[in-house]
């Protein structure tokens, strides 16, 4: 083939090829952007994997305002109520008091100086209140502490707060007294299932009826809270993570469903019992201060004899008159166990009687000193009634 051939050919068959490869241009693949999936706070999966097995014995859906009636205590637990309800205010309507079952040492929250809510303590020096005490050695990565309660040893306080230690809003803490600076060490998370990324807060257990509450309002409306009620563990166990998937733990934690706790059911049913029994309790109590607050003999003077506590016109008076009630019930209780004390003397064997006998007198020398706090304190409710009667 001569030149001018090899020429013919490129141009009719080569050209068309040329021209059409230049037709079509390659194609770009549309990028297809991933939202990457949002990193999970490795405190929570650590404390997810550590979810400790509890047995809730039951819930209630209660208001804000009113969660602290559905934590039933016995006496020997202390009291708890709100900060108004107890110094009879209306200023602080999220604060907390626990009172403990003597009646002499309370912790309460309050707002500080910093225009938050903190944790204070204070003790009852004859028929006075000394001054707050700020709860000190707790303020590691935490910036807010409400919800108070301490345990009957004296020296395990729960309570809820906000900062970086916590996972969601409120978190439950603990901690422990130090005896020897009356501060607290650092307090510690209880973790899940009782914390969550919502607020959950006081954490109170009656150690007497074995039946522990918190409450939270996880996956509640605005205004609700859920009272969860629980079998305090004696040993703390969490879930085997190879016996439970993922959203088995995850449901455990977050408490999904109660039911999936209560095992074969016999643990539930005793604790169901016990709960029972400590309602009954608590609203004969109720019933009964009812009754004696609108049932009552007060002389004022000779003229004038109180029959209901709201008679009492002098500031503070009804709170003192309560106060009073308490005393005698406690007056009681004291004589009870001195007669006690005085009839186990008299059968007791000589060699026992020496101790036995430092003891009563001990006793009685209480007793007779708590005459005079019940005398005083009468003494000073009467004097300030009379004044107002004679304005």
């Amino acid at each position: 083939m001569n030149i001018k051939n090899i020429a013919i050919f490129t141009l009719v068959f080569l050209a068309p090829v040329a021209m059409q490869a230049q037709k079509k241009k390659p194609v770009k693949k549309p990028v297809v952007v991933v939202p990457a999936q949002p990193q999970e706070d490795p405190r929570i999966t650590e404390m997810r994997e550590l979810t400790q097995q509890i047995i809730f014995i039951d819930s209630v859906v209660v208001s804000k305002s009113e969660f602290l009636n559905a934590i039933r205590l016995n006496p020997e637990s202390g009291l708890l109520a709100t900060y108004d309800d107890f110094v009879g205010s209306d200023d602080h309507s999220d604060c907390t008091v626990y009172l403990n079952e003597m009646g002499n040492k309370c912790y309460f929250s309050n707002i500080n100086e910093n225009g938050r809510i903190w944790l204070y303590t204070a003790d009852k020096l004859g028929e006075e209140w000394g001054a707050p005490i700020p709860v000190t050695g707790i303020d590691e990565g935490i910036t807010e502490a409400n919800y108070p309660f301490m345990m009957a040893d004296g020296i395990t306080l729960y309570f809820a707060a906000k900062g970086g230690e916590s996972i969601g809003g409120y978190d439950i803490f603990f901690t422990r007294n130090d005896s020897e600076n009356g501060h607290f060490f650092k307090p510690e998370n209880v973790g899940m299932p009782f914390n969550s990324e919502a607020n959950d807060y006081m954490f109170a257990i009656d150690e007497m009826a074995n039946i522990g509450y918190f409450a939270s309002d996880r996956r509640q409306p605005n205004g609700k809270v859920c009272v969860y009620m629980f079998i305090p563990p004696t040993t703390r166990r969490s879930y085997d993570l190879d016996a439970y998937s993922d959203a088995q733990l995850r449901s455990r934690a977050e408490i999904r469903r109660i039911a999936d706790t209560w095992g074969n059911g016999k643990e539930r049913k005793a604790a169901l019992e016990r709960l029972k029994n400590l309602v009954a309790q608590s609203n004969s109590r109720q019933q009964q201060s009812k009754k004696q607050q609108g049932n009552i003999s007060f002389v004022i003077n000779d003229r004038v004899t109180y029959t209901s506590i709201s008679q009492f016109r002098a500031t503070d008076n009804d709170v003192l008159f309560r106060e009073y009630q308490s005393m005698q019930k406690q007056q009681k209780e004291l004589k009870e166990n001195l007669d006690k004390a005085r009839n186990y003397y008299r059968k007791a064997k000589s060699a026992d009687r020496d101790i036995l006998r430092k003891e009563i007198l001990d006793s009685e020398r209480q007793y007779e000193s708590f005459l005079k706090e019940m005398k005083t304190l009468e003494k000073r409710i009467r004097n300030a009634e009379n004044q107002m009667i004679n304005q």
